[in-house]
């Protein structure tokens, strides 16, 4: 079976809510909602009062705009299909001057943010004086002609490491440019920079509409040192255990032995393995079964050995995560960032169910 994700529907707009902290949101949906499912997480930020949303994949976009023909959807990514972005009103990024005038014509009419690159260097524009050119050239043109300069961001790719000073460096960066950028007398309806550790960090900038949220919408701290019960997961991640078996003391285990206990030991084998997304710095860790915890001895492609003792039973059931059992607890450990750690998990091979809703998601 691989193992069950089920999500509390009803905490999970809760701990969104509490997110905002009241601010205007552009929900981050890409990898299909951090992998807890596009059309439920965005039905469910809708009901949280979250109606702009942030992916890097038109697909996505496109199932976005299916789900709510109302939401402001945001391409990340440089696109080229203009006719589609068009036809569903979709904002798009504007990552250089070169392909602003590479594209100039066909641009007309559709919404665009001047991306600025930053230390984080993925993409974006490199100064001020080429986004300045961009607007300066946009009001030369006939207002028909024109592209819609409607947003500027930024991503901040030091916000997440509090014993680095490169945030700070990029913060000031960043808003020296956007200064730069505002004294043109542009307005903008959208800027937006703040990732959900930069927001724990600083709370909403001066001058920004939206924060532009992810990992924190889905209940896992940007860093651990944060309050949990600010951060509450709905998600818990469990399996079954198909047999308990006895090993004597050096009898060896798991892919080339790889477990081999000193001691005569009782383990139970567990229906979910690294097929199924759980990575293997996160079963170097522990598991919960009836509210105690047991180490992870091996991990195997469909399979997992834990160590255990008298007390548990086939019945059992062996908890991954939950709200005892956080992601950012392991993240701290080592495991893999918060988002890593959800975007490695197999839907393919996981059955999902959703608590307090009666619809089915996909």
């Amino acid at each position: 079976m691989g193992g069950t994700l089920t999500i509390d529907r009803k905490q999970f707009i809760q701990t969104a809510k509490a997110a905002t902290g009241g601010k205007n949101v552009i929900a981050v949906v890409k990898n299909n909602a951090y992998n807890y499912g596009l059309e439920f997480s965005v039905k469910a930020f809708l009901e949280a009062g979250i109606h702009s949303f942030a992916t890097t994949s038109m697909d996505e976009a496109l199932e976005i705009r299916r789900i709510s023909r109302d939401a402001m959807v945001f391409l990340m990514n440089p696109t080229y299909d203009f006719q589609t972005v068009r036809e569903n009103g979709f904002h798009i990024t504007l990552p250089s001057l070169e392909y602003y005038h590479e594209y100039r014509e066909a641009l007309s009419g559709i919404s665009v943010h001047l991306e600025y690159a930053g230390l984080f260097n993925r993409s974006g524009f490199s100064t001020s004086e080429d986004m300045v050119e961009v607007i300066n050239d946009a009001y030369s043109l006939p207002q028909h002609a024109r592209v819609d300069i409607t947003g500027i961001w930024t991503h901040f790719g030091y916000a997440d490491e509090l014993d680095m000073e490169e945030y700070e460096v990029e913060r000031e960066l960043w808003l020296t440019l956007l200064s730069d950028v505002l004294s043109t007398g542009h307005t903008f309806d959208y800027i937006h920079a703040q990732n959900s550790a930069s927001f724990a960090r600083d709370g909403l900038f001066n001058g920004h509409t939206h924060l532009r949220l992810g990992i924190a919408l889905y209940g896992s701290r940007p860093y651990a040192t944060l309050p949990a019960e600010s951060y509450v997961q709905s998600m818990t991640l469990k399996a079954p255990i198909v047999q308990l078996r006895r090993l004597c003391a050096n009898q060896k285990c798991g892919y080339g032995g790889s477990y081999q206990p000193e001691n005569d030991t009782k383990i139970a084998v567990v229906d979910i393995g690294y097929g199924d997304g759980i990575l293997r710095k996160r079963a170097e860790f522990d598991c919960m079964i009836d509210g105690k915890r047991y180490a992870i001895r091996a991990l195997m492609m469909s399979h997992m050995i834990v160590e255990v003792d008298e007390d548990v039973t086939l019945d059992d059931e062996v908890i991954m995560y939950s709200n005892d059992l956080r992601i950012d607890e392991y993240t701290a450990l080592g495991a893999g960032a918060n988002s890593e750690q959800l975007g490695a998990l197999n839907y393919n091979s996981l059955k999902k169910v959703i608590l307090n809703d009666t619809n089915v998601y996909q």
